[in-house]
């Protein structure tokens, strides 16, 4: 995968909402840190087309697409 490469991700909320981004390989792998430690309440996610300011205490779970190229619907 390229440096600039994105990965489609879903965030799931209590409650039921789903945020969808497109994050790069290296926020991604922020966002799963901090998710796994707890320390933080907020924090700010930079997607490729916009920021997102997130409640982590409230994700119930994150979702990353394989980066698997699929033909077909």
């Amino acid at each position: 995968m390229s440096s600039n490469a994105v990965r489609r991700t879903a965030l799931g909320f209590q409650g039921g909402q789903v945020l969808s981004l497109r994050l790069p390989e290296e926020v991604l792998t922020s966002l799963r840190t901090t998710l796994k430690e707890g320390k933080e309440r907020w924090v700010e996610v930079e997607a490729s087309d916009g920021a997102v300011l997130v409640d982590v205490g409230q994700v119930v779970y994150l979702r990353v697409e394989s980066d698997e190229h699929r033909i077909g619907f």
